[in-house]
């Protein structure tokens, strides 16, 4: 699997093809937009309302689209956001995970999370947040077995929807990760 910026034509649109795709992606999601309220009818998502949401993201400074493929098919789409708007906040933030319906329970979530996070572990970044809907208990338990915490609970930015602010840092998987390839065992903690 491999994660790939999304690219955009040159009147600054999603190639057709890609477009297809991620209205795909986003129409197998039936039970989150009924949730969010992202789109008007979360029977019908439309490529028009796909393009409109994420022309909405990348018009935001600092954000990337990825696209994750596996064999060449469209597995998911992550939406990262490198400098959150509040100056006081000094991680970047995954602002949208979703992965094909279809295909969830196999582990690329988790791959894709990964991925995310070994690119902002290479670009400095010491930790990672982002926000789970108070009403998406199942996004909830995914990101906690990830080894996301709870930091703090608010409104999101859109639409003042409750949620809980996830936080995780990377400095120390990359530690860890780092003697493990040395050979090294965990260091121990203070007495």
């Amino acid at each position: 699997m491999h994660l790939d910026a999304l690219r955009l034509t040159p009147d600054h649109d999603i190639p057709a093809p890609v477009l297809t795709e991620l209205t795909a992606l986003y129409a197998s999601h039936r039970a989150f937009h009924a949730l969010s309220g992202d789109f008007p009818d979360p029977d019908d998502v439309r490529p028009e309302q796909v393009a409109a949401a994420l022309a909405a993201e990348l018009a935001e400074p600092h954000v990337e689209v990825l696209l994750a493929r596996s064999a060449g098919r469209l597995v998911g789409i992550v939406v990262t956001l490198a400098r959150h708007p509040d100056p006081a906040d000094p991680d970047p933030w995954i602002g949208l995970l979703m992965v094909d319906a279809a295909l969830q329970g196999q582990g690329f979530g988790r791959r894709i999370v990964e991925g995310v996070e070994a690119r902002l572990r290479t670009a400095g970044h010491r930790a990672v947040r982002l926000a789970v809907l108070d009403a998406n208990p199942d996004g909830l338990a995914f990101w906690t077995a990830l080894g996301y915490e709870v930091i703090a609970r608010r409104p999101d930015r859109q639409r003042a929807r409750p949620c809980a602010v996830l936080r995780r840092p990377l400095v120390a998987d990359a530690e860890k990760e780092n003697r493990k390839g040395k050979g090294e065992g965990p260091r121990p903690g203070p007495a």
